[in-house]
């Protein structure tokens, strides 16, 4: 990745949160209706018990997304019924009631009444905010349902198309009706790359009657909460839009202005703390970042820990702080396969004290620290029973336990350079190093993303009067304690031996 410095957004909401962002998502329907069969009764966003909320505060997220609660698609619910088998290897036992239409096909930005509604969620932030937690919900920027109020009251919001487009390109364009009787011709959402997705209506991102009715949405949600994870942000730009529908969909008008450029601004206008978070591809995500978001998705991060090699996660981590520090780190999350099945139980520990620990924001996924394996459809409201892995939940614990401390995210970081511990060993490559200091506290991670045994020297002499004192390193996941010279671990390094998938985390502290 090229190495590149952002210019500061004065206008970002980062320095009114925490430095370090633990947002943990919960798939809301799925969530609530566990704890309704976990308590033996219906419990909506307004009933949650206070044990169940006791539980995420004292898991050491500091953030909650509520992924889905917005009101679900009839239409959509319908067309997913027609796909129930595929949804079978999830959920063996799925039912009809199961099926209750995708996340991102959005009826309308209205807290589905079925989940407890507006009073409902107004109810259950107070309660998290009383724990110290605040809430994110999702905005889908490219598309709504195809029942959507916008569909028969406001058409120019949307990309539309002819008869013939109807007729030649079924699988990107449906027929509607609009609210005076007019016969309609109404393209899916897509990105560049793929046919439409055939329960979502694609909003016009250059019609000016769309951005104020976007503008009236954001500003809706964010009287509800304290930011938004944008669903493929990158689809809004006029550069990737004006190629998805080049052509006369669009007239050969482009805005001035870039449509995230125009809409956050006004929304943190009326409310500053609101934090936005692109879901970003594509390598976008410094151009995301200068169009006024706060963070980013990581995924190159995230597919270098899944089939890359530990030099390109460090190649990876060279970009400049600046960057990192507006990135979403993840391994898991609801649109990729759960980190229990592509890591297993024990490779996945040194990447997840990996994306804990960098710089930037963390996003957690709900049934990642028990080791689920099923990733769910997100067009399902149930999930299967799972055991647990109890050792995974303990070290989890203890890994959020030790990142409660600010110097994660309120230090100075630094990527940290390896070398042999001997002549031609060189299963440092296998490592990756880095630290957080401020002032005489430091904090040193090192992971083996391999299954080979591992040895490095690791030279020290970047933290500030390191080499004038005597050190008790102390690993926060093993509980085991290491003295060393600040001398040795200078000249000639501090000496590292790591097993397949291990981990240290250090914390220093002068003798």
């Amino acid at each position: 990745m090229a190495r590149v410095t952002p210019t500061p957004n004065e206008d970002s909401a980062l320095t009114l949160w925490h430095p370090k962002p633990l947002i943990y998502e919960i798939n809301t329907w799925v969530w609530l209706n566990t704890l309704s069969r976990r308590y033996g009764r219906p419990i909506t966003l307004s009933t949650v018990p206070d044990d169940a909320l006791e539980d995420l505060a004292r898991s050491g997220i500091n953030t909650v997304w509520l992924m889905g609660v917005w009101a679900r698609s009839p239409a959509a619910a319908a067309h997913a019924r027609q796909w129930a088998h595929e949804y079978k290897p999830a959920l063996p036992d799925l039912t009809d009631e199961d099926v209750i239409g995708s996340a991102y096909a959005i009826h309308d930005y209205q807290v589905d009444q079925r989940i407890g509604g507006r009073k409902g969620l107004a109810a259950l932030r107070r309660r998290l905010k009383a724990r110290g937690l605040r809430l994110i919900l999702d905005y889908v920027p490219n598309h709504v349902a195809l029942d959507h109020p916008w569909v028969r009251e406001r058409p120019a919001c949307l990309i539309q198309g002819t008869p013939r487009d109807l007729k030649r390109r079924r699988s990107d364009f449906f027929q509607a009706t609009d609210a005076w009787g007019r016969s309609l011709v109404i393209a899916h959402g897509r990105d560049p790359y793929f046919p439409g997705w055939a329960d979502t209506a694609q909003v016009n991102a250059f019609s000016p009657e769309f951005r104020q009715a976007a503008l009236e949405t954001l500003l809706d949600i964010a009287s509800q909460c304290d930011g938004v994870r944008c669903d493929m942000a990158m689809l809004l730009t006029n550069r990737v839009f004006g190629h998805t529908w080049q052509g006369y969909y669009l007239e050969d008008y482009v805005p001035e202005t870039e449509f995230w450029e125009e809409i956050i601004p006004q929304v943190r206008a009326q409310h500053p703390e609101f934090l936005f978070i692109a879901e970003v591809y594509w390598n976008m995500e410094y151009e995301m970042q200068q169009q006024g978001f706060d963070y980013c998705y990581d995924k190159t991060l995230y597919d270098r820990l899944t089939g890359g090699a530990p030099r390109d996660v460090r190649v990876h981590l060279i970009a400049a702080i600046e960057y990192q520090r507006r990135l979403v780190r993840f391994i898991e999350n609801h649109d990729e396969p759960r980190a229990y099945s592509v890591f297993g139980g024990q490779r996945q520990r040194p990447a997840a004290v990996l994306v804990v620990t960098l710089p930037g924001a963390t996003l957690l996924h709900d049934g990642q620290f028990s080791g689920r394996r099923v990733k769910l459809p997100v067009q399902i409201g149930r999930q299967p029973d799972e055991p647990a892995d109890h050792g995974l939940e303990i070290f989890y614990r203890r890994l959020l336990a030790e990142v409660q401390d600010p110097i994660y995210g309120r230090g100075r970081w630094r990527l940290f350079n390896l070398s042999p511990a001997w002549g031609a060993n060189h299963s440092h490559e296998s490592l990756v190093a880095h630290g957080w200091s401020e002032d005489d506290d430091h904090r040193l991670v090192v992971v083996n993303l391999t299954g080979q045994q591992a040895q490095a020297l690791i030279n020290l002499s970047p933290w500030h009067g390191i080499a004038q004192a005597t050190w008790s390193l102390d690993d926060a996941l093993s509980g085991h304690r290491y003295i060393r010279t600040g001398a040795s671990m200078v000249d000639p390094g501090l000496y590292i031996d790591l097993g397949p998938y291990e981990a240290h985390m250090f914390r220093f502290r002068r003798l």
